[in-house]
């Protein structure tokens, strides 16, 4: 986030995409909601689903799945042509924005109705609101990213922040809702391919020689390793051998789940280390009995780079070691002596090599969390990025286009899919399937389809339904739902014995290489 949760009910207006975050981020979702009803702020969701931010809404979007660029480029036509945007901010803060202006010229109010469904009154209406309103945040979540057009949405969400004069400011930015509890700080900590900790990145022979010093080695690689979903496709390759997954279940969550079985079996070797005997777990050589959250002492980041420590509650369980025991003596085991007597001491090593964090402690964090970046002792911690200029200098515009998703329905597939989470469940259900009360409210997979297809395909709530794709199908119960968009079907991706990704597409995002869990191509049928 370039902006701060607190700062959300200071938002003039707040526009919500490509999340449900009610069910995903309820914490979050009761501030936006505060905002609306008794802020008086004005809220714009642009999402397909009815979902439970629409009650509080000024103004609903709704568009077809996969083509959130047109809607918009469409807005921000309208912003330019009525002359609402902030040109001194434009003038002096970016680049690049007579590319950007030619490229959106084309996506008229009418154009982009043809395209998304969208009426061009709603575009123009949404562009008013959102662009005369000051401050303006934008918050989005999976349903941008999870595109082969993931990165680009992303870059045009970046564009109508920019336009407005709406980055560098308290109550406005572009901000991310992170998936996971700490997926922030695996990113921080570089659990990526390009980067070392604090988004270093690995091609810069600077960044490479201060590691090398600091970890006490030479000839560290200087070039970009693979994502995840790179990696099980180069197994069939022959490129990859073993893998080592660390409480991850790539089995539920990844795409097109019978290929990515197919490549985890191809392994000649596979480890996994996690806190339950998982899907991926059964398929391991050898399962390392990891801890849970409660059982470890440390740090999480959050979503709004709020780095806080984590204290351990209770002892874990018998034969379970602290996760970054294992790694430590399996590299000690391989030729590494890697050796630390508890958590702050890889904490401060951490502040050693990453600028953004060098200036957190564990005394200081006793007080409470610090954002960064925050690059010495005294400094208080970052609250919005981009005050007084960019990161990069100036801000760029990207000048983008629309393209369609890898995969369109057609007259063998003629529905949308999209998957996401439920409010009582989460992620591969590792955890969340393990708790009864949870279980109670939410203990199988539901098929979300609309009344008119419901119709149309002669379905009655709670008939089990049979949906398939190109690449595998599943049965479950139909649940007829208001949220449901007409011509798409939403599944939850948390139950295994039902499991969403069985049908998605294994298509992905070019730059990002994230799959297209979003948005496929199905048909359904009562079983």
């Amino acid at each position: 986030m370039t902006n701060s949760i607190g700062e959300l009910e200071d938002s003039e207006c707040i526009l919500v995409t490509g999340s449900n975050t009610t069910e995903n981020h309820p914490v979050i979702a009761a501030r936006i909601k505060r905002a609306a009803r008794y802020g008086n702020k004005k809220l714009i969701v642009v999402e397909p689903r009815r979902i439970d931010l629409v009650k509080f809404a000024t103004l609903w979007l709704r568009q077809k799945p996969g083509t959130d660029i047109p809607v918009f480029n469409g807005i921000m036509n309208v912003i330019i042509q009525e002359n609402l945007y902030d040109a001194a901010y434009v003038a002096e803060r970016t680049e690049n924005f007579a590319a950007f202006k030619d490229t959106v010229a084309k996506y008229t109010p009418e154009y982009v109705e043809k395209i998304s469904g969208v009426p061009a009154a709603q575009i123009i209406q949404a562009a008013r609101l959102y662009a005369q309103s000051k401050p303006a945040a934008i918050v989005y979540c999976m349903g941008i990213t999870q595109h082969t057009v993931g990165t680009d949405n992303v870059k045009t969400l970046a564009n109508l922040a920019m336009l407005t004069g709406n980055v560098g400011v308290w109550g406005g930015g572009v901000n991310p809702l992170r998936g996971q509890n700490n997926v922030q700080g695996a990113c921080d900590m570089g659990g990526l391919p390009n980067v070392f900790s604090g988004y270093q990145v690995v091609t810069d022979a600077n960044n490479r020689k201060k590691m090398e010093e600091a970890w006490g080695v030479t000839g560290l690689p200087d070039t970009v390793g693979m994502t995840m979903t790179d990696m099980l496709p180069a197994v069939l390759k022959g490129e990859i051998k073993a893998l080592y997954i660390v409480g991850e279940n790539p089995v539920i969550s990844d795409p097109d789940q019978n290929h990515a079985v197919k490549e985890l079996k191809a392994l000649d070797f596979l480890v996994v280390q996690d806190i339950f005997l998982t899907e991926t777990a059964q398929l391991a050589d050898v399962v390392l009995p990891g801890v849970s959250f409660a059982e470890k002492e440390g740090t999480f980041s959050n979503t709004e780079r709020r780095v806080a420590r984590v204290r351990q509650a209770v002892p874990p369980v018998a034969g379970a070691k602290q996760d970054w025991q294992i790694i430590c003596e399996i590299a000690s085991r391989m030729g590494y002596p890697m050796s630390y007597a508890q958590p702050e001491e890889i904490f401060e090593e951490i502040r050693k090599v990453t600028p953004s964090y060098a200036g957190i402690t564990y005394k200081r964090l006793e007080a409470g969390g610090i954002q960064w970046p925050c690059p010495t002792e005294d400094h208080p911690g970052t609250v919005f990025l981009h005050k007084d200029k960019f990161a990069r200098g100036l801000g760029l515009f990207a000048a983008i286009d629309h393209k369609d998703p890898a995969e369109m329905p057609d007259t063998e597939y003629p529905l949308y899919l999209t998957t996401g989470r439920l409010l009582f469940q989460y992620h591969t259900g590792t955890m969340s399937r393990k708790a009864v009360g949870l279980t109670e409210k939410a203990p199988e997979c539901q098929v979300e389809i609309s009344d008119l297809d419901a119709a149309a395909y002669g379905i009655a709530p709670g008939d089990v339904v049979r949906v398939k794709s190109r690449r595998g199908e599943i049965t479950a119960k139909a649940q007829v739902s208001p949220k449901a968009v007409p011509g798409t079907v939403f599944v939850p991706f948390h139950y295994a014995e039902a499991a969403a990704n069985r049908l998605t597409i294994g298509a992905l995002d070019p730059i990002s290489r994230i799959p297209e869990y979003k948005v496929c191509a199905v048909q359904i049928e009562k079983a």
